[in-house]
C-alpha cells in the first residue's frame, strides 16, 4: 500500500483550518486509517475543531474494539462528537464550531468509509472517477429532492451550506459505505478546497496520469490553487496496490 498527503492554505485564507491523518500502519484493530477534517467557525475555533477531531479518532481507535470498521467508525465518531460539543460550550471562543469528516480504511481489499459534511472520498478506477461520499450540505439535498440543477447559480452560490457537521450539536449521524477495491484502484478523500476549484473530470485526468502517488497530490493541489485557490485544501491518495491474483 502506498499513500502520500498533504494540505495547503490556498491562495485567499490566512489559516488552514484543514487537517489529516494518513497511516498505512495498524491503528488499534484498523490495518491502516485516512482522514480528513474541514473545520469551520472563527480561526481559532474551526483550527481547534479539525484538529480535535482527528485527534480523538486516533485516540478512540488506538483504545477501542468492535466487530469490524463501520462500528469502529460510528462509535469514534460518536465518541469524538460528544468531546468536541461540550468543547464548543466551555469557551466563547469556540461557540458554534464543528468539522467535516471523511474516514476511510481498507481490511481484506475492501474499503470502508464514513463521511459527515462535504469533504469527500472518490474511487478512481479504469480511468473513470467515482464520488463514493454524499454531500450533507443544502445544495445536494435540494438536488436530491429536484428542486435544484447541479452547477446552476443558485447552487454555486449556496454549495458552502452543509447540512451536518461534528460538534455543532450533541448528537451527529454519519453515512457509511463498503466498497469492493480491484487492481489499479485508487482512493482519494479531498476537502471541498479541493472540489469547489477543480471539476471531477479534472480531477479524474489528474490522476490519470503516470505520475507518482506524491506527484499527482502535488498536481492536484498546484492545480486547485492555479484555479484560485479561494479556499484550504486537503488532499489523502492512497494506492492499495490490490493484486489481480485471488488467493486460492
Amino acid at each position: 500500500m502506498i499513500d502520500y498527503a498533504r494540505t495547503d492554505v490556498g491562495r485567499v485564507r490566512a489559516h488552514n483550518q484543514d487537517y489529516l491523518y494518513s497511516s498505512s500502519s495498524p491503528i488499534g484493530d484498523l490495518e491502516n486509517l485516512y482522514l480528513v477534517a474541514d473545520g469551520m467557525g472563527g480561526h481559532k475555533a474551526g483550527d481547534f475543531a479539525s484538529r480535535f477531531l482527528v485527534e480523538c479518532m486516533i485516540d478512540y481507535l488506538q483504545m477501542e474494539s468492535a466487530p469490524g470498521p463501520e462500528e469502529l467508525f460510528r462509535d469514534g465518531i460518536r465518541c469524538a462528537n460528544e468531546q468536541l460539543y461540550e468543547k464548543s460550550l466551555s469557551s466563547p471562543e469556540l461557540s458554534g464550531m464543528g468539522t467535516t469528516l471523511v474516514a476511510a480504511t481498507i481490511k481484506n481489499n475492501t474499503l470502508y468509509v464514513a463521511n459527515v459534511g462535504d469533504s469527500r472520498l472518490y474511487l478512481y478506477r479504469s480511468g473513470e472517477l467515482s464520488q463514493i461520499t454524499r454531500d450533507h450540505s443544502y445544495v445536494e439535498e435540494m438536488v436530491r429532492l429536484g428542486r435544484m440543477i447541479r452547477g446552476s447559480r443558485e447552487y454555486q452560490e449556496k454549495k458552502n451550506l452543509i447540512t451536518r457537521a461534528v460538534g455543532t450539536s450533541r448528537r451527529v449521524e454519519a453515512d457509511f459505505f463498503k466498497v469492493p477495491l480491484a487492481a489499479g484502484d485508487l482512493i482519494l478523500l479531498c476537502s471541498d478546497g479541493l472540489t469547489n476549484m477543480l471539476t471531477d473530470r479534472e480531477i479524474g485526468a489528474a490522476l490519470g496520469g503516470g505520475q507518482t502517488i506524491q506527484e499527482k497530490v502535488e498536481e492536484l493541489i498546484g492545480e486547485a490553487n492555479n484555479n484560485g485557490g479561494r479556499d484550504n485544501i486537503a488532499v489523502v491518495l492512497v494506492d492499495p496496490q490490490i493484486s489481480e491474483v485471488k488467493p486460492c
